[in-house]
């Protein structure tokens, strides 16, 4: 089981201070973000891709090249790599790069946004945001996989004998998660290639998510990758946590309230009931995560989204702190016993080639 966290890069106003972070202190921050959750024992850190104010994260590989340095263990990956705007050879150059910078610890997210005005600043079109998704990831998928390939399609221009270059480090591609809040197309895109489905996990309630993976699962199997338990699924969540529950609703209640993405709307408790997002202790956060085992099976990542909001880093790193220390060893330790032996855990380079490497010797 993969536990880490997810960022979407917000430049947020601190409700309680009324200051907001420089672009260059919340693009330093979430590298610090990222050095902590390897400090902590965390596996995974993802970050977003917006092009757009108030976000910060317009070039994913730089921040996670960058990252990559600093650190020995962290997976680095994707909340967000934006199949529908970015073109897929740049995209398999530019992971196969960081793929080989980062002695394999490289995944990705595949997503189409959700941001209306991107779509005409790259020069494609909103209304043609599925067409563009699975066509633009049928080409990624052949290149990393084909030495040379020639492609012709809709939204760009053909390729004739064309090799992406660096090829993918070890002759094994970046795993590849699709991630999701509405869209079954993505869920069947996923399905169909045998690879991961992510769902997002946060503003709505776990019924919205359970037709989405149950949908995932059911096609994995249908396409012949495996029994459905045995499909890659992922979770997002969020959590705000203090050592005594009072105290983190107490502290949250302002960054809730003011926040763009739930802001004045349901009020925190209601949003905690009716939403992944959980508030309090360190055993209410396990209490919770377990729950989402019962909701959707057994999976293979949970990543957290903790520094949004407006939250200061000061208090982004307490946080990081609580969950390494006091949630996630209990939530590893659970979840790994209960997952039947035959339910894979999360892909990683190493097992990937291992897998690439048996394959061939069964073919020969």
């Amino acid at each position: 089981m993969q536990f880490g966290i997810f960022t979407v890069g917000d430049v947020t106003t601190d409700p309680t201070t009324g200051e907001a972070p420089s672009e260059y202190e919340r693009i330093k921050a979430m590298v610090r973000i990222a050095l902590k959750a390897e400090e902590v024992g965390l596996d995974v850190f993802a970050t977003g891709e917006h092009h757009n104010p108030p976000f910060v994260p317009s070039s994913p590989t730089t921040m996670l090249g960058y990252i990559a340095a600093r650190t020995s263990k962290l997976i680095l990956s994707t909340s967000t790599t934006l199949i529908t705007t970015n073109d897929p050879v740049k995209i398999a150059e530019d992971f196969a790069m960081l793929q080989h910078l980062a002695d394999g610890r490289v995944d990705l997210m595949m997503g189409r946004g959700n941001t209306g005005p991107v779509y005409p600043w790259f020069g494609q079109d909103i209304r043609q945001g599925i067409p563009l998704a699975i066509e633009n990831y049928h080409l990624l998928h052949r290149l990393w996989r084909e030495d040379v390939v020639s492609w012709s399609g809709k939204f760009r221009t053909p390729l004739q004998e064309f090799t992406s270059t660096p090829r993918p480090l070890d002759g094994v591609p970046p795993f590849v998660w699709h991630g999701s809040i509405r869209s079954p197309e993505i869920a069947e895109q996923a399905a169909y290639y045998g690879d991961g489905f992510f769902a997002n996990h946060i503003f709505w309630p776990k019924e919205h998510f359970q037709s989405l993976i149950n949908l995932y699962r059911e096609r994995y199997e249908h396409y012949g990758h495996g029994k459905a338990d045995q499909a890659i699924v992922g979770l997002g969540g969020q959590v705000f946590l203090r050592p005594k529950s009072q105290d983190a609703v107490r502290e949250f209640r302002p960054y809730f309230d003011n926040a763009p993405v739930y802001g004045h709307g349901p009020s925190l408790e209601e949003f905690t009931e009716q939403t992944p997002l959980t508030v309090g202790s360190p055993q209410e956060v396990i209490d919770k995560t377990l729950s989402f085992r019962e909701h959707f099976g057994d999976y293979q990542r949970q990543l957290f989204l903790m520094d949004h909001a407006g939250l200061p880093l000061k208090t982004v790193l307490e946080q990081l702190d609580l969950l390494g220390e006091h949630v996630i060893p209990v939530l590893r330790k659970e979840l790994d016993a209960l997952r039947p032996a035959h339910v894979p855990e999360a892909p990683t380079h190493a097992s990937l080639l291992s897998a690439a490497s048996v394959s061939s010797e069964v073919t020969v």
